[in-house]
Order: structure tokens, then C-alpha cells, then sequence
């Protein structure tokens, strides 16, 4: 496999990556606006962008060719609550849509059609040879995901998976346990809950070696609709 080099862990030190994503129904999922807010973020400094969808992924490549790209494809089944890239057809589509590295939520959680983590890493590396990002919860997951052969470990699901529903990013106590255990080549990757510039050197600081930001930047319904709710409550 042959792996770009902004993705090892050594060129991720510092930096800060944008998830520049929109919800259904939002005006700003149009993917033109995606890109516009992507090509943005670069100009300004990210290392790269974290997209959702084989269309906006590909709207992005087309208008920034050079864009470090971290895609995903949420879809949503009823035999499962995994949602981030769940198997191999959305891995496939997210990967020949332009991304250099593929998102996969790789909790213990049960996937659609009782696909297991660890065929679908191996069979992403052996036909598509992607380098992968595991989105996880726990120590236990990412500390498994890593020896399964993914390259980053992100702490992206801690407080969103049933198993640690009562916990809220970011996720502070996780971090340096995960630096401490993970190999040298696995990067560690902050994201969930970062709402400030001190915040995201407060997760380097804890052993993230990049952060992930994205309400707090590009998040513009969710910000608008919280300024909105915190302003008429104190009417």
C-alpha cells in the first residue's frame, strides 16, 4: 500500500482539520457550498477537510484537485445503529469518489447485515488498499481498530454509541491513555465536542497529534439555531 504522506502521523502534528458537513434539509448541503466551505478552510490553514458523501467528496476534489480528504457516507439501516460508512458498498463509493482516507465507525456495535470490523478492514485493505480512519468510543475499540490495520484512531463517537451515551466530548481522560498505549505510527486524532481555538490546543496538549473541528466552524444551522434558543430563553 502506498500511503500519502500528509496522512502519517509525523505530518499531522499541530493541525487541525475541518469537518465541513451540513444536515438533510439544510440550504448548506448543497454540495457547491460544501466545496466553497471546504476551499475555505484550506485557504486559511487546515491541513484537510473531513466530508460526509461520495457526492460532496467529489464536489470538493473537483474544486480543490490537492485537498487532503477524509470522506465518510452516513447511512442508516434498521438492523444496526452504525451509521458512519457501515460497509463495504458505502467504503467502496467514498474511496472511487476521491477520498485519501476512509472514515469507518469501528465500535464493538453490531453492523448491518452482521458484517464484521475486522473482514471489512481486511478486505479494504487487500482490494482497495485505503488507508483508514476509525471513528470510535472507547479505548478498548480504538486500541482494536489500530491492531485490525487502521492508520488513525479518532475519538469521534465517544457520547454518541449506546455503550457511552452518558459521557460528553471532548474527550479529555481518553487521550493520553491512547497515546500512551497506541504504536508510534498510529496517529491520534481529536474530534467531538472541540468548540474553541484553546480547546483544540488543550487536546494536543492531552496526545491528539491532529483535531478535528466542525460545529464550531461550519456548523452554521446548529450555531444559529443554539444562539437562537439561548436568546429567546432569556427573554
Amino acid at each position: 500500500m502506498v500511503v500519502d504522506s500528509r496522512l502519517l502521523r509525523g505530518a499531522l502534528q499541530g493541525r487541525l482539520i475541518v469537518s465541513v458537513q451540513a444536515p438533510q434539509g439544510s440550504p448548506m448541503r448543497d454540495p457547491s457550498v460544501i466545496a466553497a466551505m471546504a476551499e475555505a478552510s484550506l485557504v486559511n490553514g487546515a491541513l484537510g477537510v473531513r466530508l460526509e458523501s461520495p457526492e460532496h467528496i467529489g464536489a470538493v476534489r473537483q474544486r480543490c484537485p490537492g485537498a487532503l480528504i477524509v470522506g465518510l457516507w452516513k447511512r442508516v439501516y434498521p438492523d444496526s445503529s452504525v451509521y458512519i460508512t457501515p460497509g463495504w458498498e458505502e467504503m467502496r463509493a467514498v474511496w472511487a469518489a476521491g477520498a485519501d482516507i476512509v472514515a469507518i465507525d469501528a465500535t464493538a456495535r453490531h453492523r448491518p447485515a452482521g458484517e464484521e470490523l475486522a473482514c471489512l478492514i481486511e478486505r479494504a485493505q487487500r482490494d482497495l488498499k485505503v488507508p483508514l480512519m476509525a471513528d470510535v468510543d472507547s479505548l478498548e475499540n480504538g486500541l482494536r481498530a489500530a491492531a485490525l490495520g487502521c492508520q488513525w484512531v479518532g475519538t469521534t463517537l465517544l457520547g454518541y454509541t449506546e455503550a457511552t451515551a452518558e459521557l460528553r466530548p471532548p474527550a479529555w481522560e481518553l487521550l493520553p491513555v491512547f497515546r500512551e498505549q497506541l504504536s508510534p505510527e498510529t496517529a491520534l486524532i481529536c474530534e467531538g465536542g472541540i468548540a474553541s481555538a484553546d480547546q483544540a490546543v488543550m487536546a494536543l496538549e492531552k496526545g491528539a497529534d491532529a483535531v478535528v473541528v466542525g460545529t464550531a466552524i461550519t456548523g452554521v444551522d446548529l450555531q444559529v439555531a443554539a444562539y437562537v434558543g439561548r436568546m429567546g430563553a432569556g427573554r
